[in-house]
């Protein structure tokens, strides 16, 4: 409080103006409380890492029970004063569903995580200075539905690492890229590249720079939006989701469907031949 009084005059200001000002610059600070489930696997590990690195304004905390300590994650948000929440629960070693949360009020959103590859797997030439801000693209199709509309604001609010954000840099030198192709959402991760790559010089006033991904990617397919943190009333529902569940049972079906066919072909034959029997050759007996 002595800061601000020396402040306002130095400036000739309210204190009042200084401590509210200050209080504006502290809500826009955002947080993000990292936790997975128990149960994930390798693969989907390493993607939390790696978002983890990508985002230095996460905290990392320890696995917790998927079905029974799911209400506790906005008082763990409370505890570790963040305002944003990453849920990965996994299910059947197999299937990976992300909660993206604002804590502990809402909305909250949960997608079904498809086609992952982390940085590590693909090996990509791209790099960015760990720390560094990424500047964020959104696909077109973002402004054309209400519900893709608070997804974007959504990712906004959590993808984007604010300004003075801790072990952050004030570097922009990659591009978080969100586009909707077949109804679900792609994410991908580029460098900016400005220097010329055959001779290794800065690029001239007259062109543009490149870009190169870095990793991970994943498709997000949105399941739900719920008003409230983990829970609450539904408002919105893909009509077009297909659980996993779901899939794994049809091809199952399928499957069982080849086999009854392929069963009643041979009750079919055996009936045939049991009705009509050939007949007895006299011949078969002569060099007996």
């Amino acid at each position: 409080m002595a800061t601000l009084y020396k402040t306002a005059q130095s400036e000739f200001r309210d204190v009042e103006d200084l401590i509210d000002e200050k209080e504006k610059k502290s809500n826009i600070k955002q947080r993000i409380l990292m936790v997975s489930s128990r149960g994930v696997t390798y693969r989907q590990r390493h993607l939390m890492n790696d978002l983890e690195v990508l985002l230095p304004h996460a905290k990392k905390e320890s696995k917790i029970e998927a079905k029974q300590d799911i209400d506790l994650l906005n008082e763990l948000a409370d505890i570790q004063n963040c305002n944003n929440v990453f849920y990965f629960e996994a299910r059947k070693h197999q299937d990976l569903y992300f909660w993206i949360s604002r804590a502990p009020s809402g909305p909250s959103v949960k997608f079904h995580v498809q086609n992952i590859h982390t940085m590590d797997e693909l090996k990509m030439t791209g790099n960015c200075l760990k720390g560094s801000r990424p500047i964020l693209s959104f696909d077109a199709n973002f402004d054309t539905e209400p519900h893709l509309q608070l997804l974007k604001e959504l990712f906004t609010q959590t993808f984007a690492v604010p300004k003075g954000a801790r072990k952050s840099k004030p570097f922009f030198d990659h591009v978080f890229s969100f586009s909707i192709v077949d109804g679900r959402i792609w994410f991908r991760n580029y460098q900016i590249v400005e220097k010329d790559p055959e001779t290794g010089g800065d690029l001239s006033k007259n062109e543009k720079p490149t870009l190169v991904e870095i990793g991970p990617r994943f498709v997000l397919n949105t399941m739900r939006i719920f008003e409230g943190s983990f829970g609450g009333p539904t408002l919105y529902e893909n009509p077009k989701f297909i659980s996993p569940n779901a899939i794994r049972a049809a091809v199952r079906s399928k499957r069982s469907e080849k086999y009854a066919e392929r069963s009643a072909k041979t009750a079919d034959r055996e009936a045939r031949e049991h009705a009509n029997p050939l007949p007895i050759d006299p011949l078969n007996d002569v060099f007996e």
